[in-house]
């Protein structure tokens, strides 16, 4: 029997991206899926408290098991901005990537110290009655440590993947390509946490 389970996005590209990594009998409902087209507005100060909003968002409106996810780019030099407001960090409404990738290289300029993480963190709730042994809100996190290039490169992946370059690489995310991301990502990290426990 197949379950289902809602990620409380309509981010395309994380939906593809969760979908390759989940198990093949956990079928994955985006937020159109089951009718939310509300932006659910992210208040909180961390990526924790955000991720908990969106996923308790879509319980207590829709009753149905969901888990959500907030992601930021720590920068260390920059005192770990822009973290929760990763999405937002240019200003203005929307995700502009263009505008947040500017904003943060003309931040660093040619500062040398360039040590960056991507961070993750996905909240999964679920009704009283549910069949994935929910009891209580669960967190679960991934990280992955790298560096932050001088100038974008490589035109895949999506966010700030053409600055990023992750440890034990020389290319960034979006150089490497969606099969290597998938498998190293912060984000793969913190599903792979999610999955195994639904796969318990």
């Amino acid at each position: 029997m197949n379950r289902s389970i809602v990620f409380a996005t309509n981010n395309a590209h994380k939906l593809e991206e969760i979908r390759q990594i989940m198990p093949n009998n956990l079928e994955v409902l985006s937020l159109k899926d089951i009718g939310c087209d509300v932006d659910i507005p992210e208040t909180g100060t961390t990526l924790e408290e955000n991720a908990l909003i969106k996923a308790q968002y879509v319980l207590e409106h829709y009753g149905l098991a969901c888990f959500a996810d907030d992601t930021g780019l720590e920068v260390a030099a920059l005192n770990n901005e822009p973290g929760v407001y990763s999405a937002r960090y240019a200003g203005g409404v929307g995700h502009d990537s263009e505008a947040n990738m500017a904003k943060l290289l003309a931040k660093l300029a040619d500062n040398t110290h360039r040590e960056a993480r991507f961070r993750t963190v996905i909240a999964l709730v679920a009704p009283k009655e549910n069949t994935l042994g929910i009891t209580q809100p669960l967190l679960f996190e991934g990280v992955v440590t790298g560096n932050i290039a001088t100038q974008k490169q490589g035109n895949e992946g999506f966010g700030y993947d053409p600055l990023f370059v992750p440890d034990g690489y020389d290319k960034t995310f979006a150089e490497l390509g969606a099969n290597i991301k998938n498998q190293i990502s912060h984000r793969a990290r913190a599903v792979g946490k999610l999955v195994d426990y639904l796969k318990r």
